[in-house]
């Protein structure tokens, strides 16, 4: 195995008319993690993306795939990668089953070697294995996406927005595959998603693109605790008349009726908090804090590069 399952330098493309998506990213994927690619729409994601799969050319920089220079070796590092796009791209007349011999035929794996049932068993589609695309349900064709994918049994799998317009059952199944992937096998896996609380759960590292250059990459634990705002959230006895007022403290009403008060904590303690409450006459039934999630991390990233 690899130390790196992807090891980006220098990347960069500028389309037609000058448009720039990539600036000099340089980025390393761990081998067998579970690995974040977030940034807001128009950041890079996609090309980046496109460009590991060998559908977009690059202007500048080097890609190696699990140690296959993209440049040097292309039908080996294609190889080494799946893919599921965001997009529907299914041929309507064929069947599922239909649709991974061919696509393990693209990849030239023998017949011997494929696993086209086990696979359809896995994303929960062998009961269709026999119906035409065109009459799969949306989430039935976001499976059979994910089936394509694993054909070659890719070292590398890339999940562009997999969970984007599905239902919660989906989800938890494509989930329950991703670890299972990722444990049983040590698939490296690729995630961009715009369900934050999905990166934060999911990933073991986090790499965050905007306007095309890298702002941020470390361990998700780290990026979380770049931030170190809390926020102490109180429920009144009864609704105050006055929100509590102390400086550095930033006090909310929320729709439940609760009070939530945000700070820094390394330049304001909970007790100061706590005695704001208490100056403003307001009787406590409960409290509670809570520390910033990821998509603080991001938004604060974001914005600060905008």
């Amino acid at each position: 195995m690899t130390q790196d399952a992807i090891r980006i330098e220098g990347l960069a493309k500028t389309y037609e008319g000058g448009k720039q998506a990539l600036n000099g990213v340089d980025l390393t994927v761990p081998a067998g993690s579970v690995f974040g690619l977030l940034g807001p729409n128009g950041a890079g994601k996609s090309t980046l993306i496109n460009i590991l799969a060998g559908l977009v050319t690059k202007t500048a920089g080097k890609v190696t795939i699990w140690g296959w220079d993209q440049d040097v070796n292309p039908r080996q590092s294609r190889a080494a990668i799946g893919v599921m796009p965001q997009e529907l791209n299914l041929d309507p007349f064929f069947t599922p089953r239909g649709a991974l011999e061919v696509q393990a035929g693209l990849y030239g794996v023998p017949r011997a070697e494929r696993r086209s049932d086990e696979i359809l068993e896995m994303v929960g589609l062998t009961d269709k294995a026999e119906a035409y695309a065109r009459t799969l349900s949306g989430g039935m064709r976001r499976r059979l996406l994910l089936a394509k994918a694993l054909v070659h049994s890719p070292q590398v799998l890339v999940l562009d927005e997999p969970t984007a317009g599905v239902d919660i059952e989906l989800r938890q199944m494509l989930w329950r595959n991703v670890r299972r992937l990722n444990r049983e096998r040590g698939m490296t896996i690729i995630l961009t998603t715009h369900y934050l609380e999905e990166a934060e759960e999911m990933c073991d590292e986090i790499a965050i693109i905007n306007h095309g250059a890298l702002v941020a990459r470390d361990s998700t634990a780290n990026l979380l605790g770049q931030i170190d705002r809390r926020t102490m959230v109180i429920v009144p006895e009864t609704q105050p008349e006055t929100l509590p007022e102390t400086p550095g403290v930033e006090t909310r009403k929320r729709e439940d009726g609760s009070l939530a008060l945000s700070y820094h904590a390394d330049r304001t303690s909970a007790e100061d908090v706590l005695n704001a409450v208490h100056r403003a006459g307001i009787r406590i039934r409960d409290v509670r804090t809570e520390q910033a999630d990821l998509q603080d991390v991001f938004l604060e990233l974001t914005r600060s590069t905008a």
